[in-house]
C-alpha cells in the first residue's frame, strides 16, 4: 500500500506503554483526515495500535512488519 503520511511518528527503541501514549498526543494534535505512520519496535504495538484505533473510533489504514520493525498507518475520525 502507497501511502503518503501527514506525520511520521518514531516509536522505535520505546516499550509499551509509551509508543501508544506518544501516538494518543499526536493524534491530538493532528486535524480529522490526516495520516500518521508509526514506526515501533515493540511487539506489542500489533495488539496496542489496532486497540487504540477501535477503542477511539480512528481508521487503522494498514500495517505490517519487516525485519522487526512495525509500521502502521492511522487516519484520524474525529475529535477522539
Amino acid at each position: 500500500m502507497s501511502l503518503e503520511p501527514d506525520y511520521i511518528l518514531d516509536a522505535t527503541g520505546l516499550m509499551c506503554p509509551e509508543p501508544v501514549m506518544l501516538l494518543h498526543n499526536q493524534v491530538r494534535d493532528m486535524a480529522v483526515g490526516e495520516v500518521v505512520q508509526v514506526l515501533a519496535t515493540d511487539p506489542s504495538t500489533q495488539r496496542d495500535i489496532p486497540k487504540f484505533c477501535t477503542f477511539l473510533g480512528h481508521e487503522l489504514l494498514d500495517q505490517d512488519e519487516s525485519d522487526g520493525q512495525y509500521r502502521y498507518y492511522l487516519r484520524k475520525v474525529g475529535e477522539a
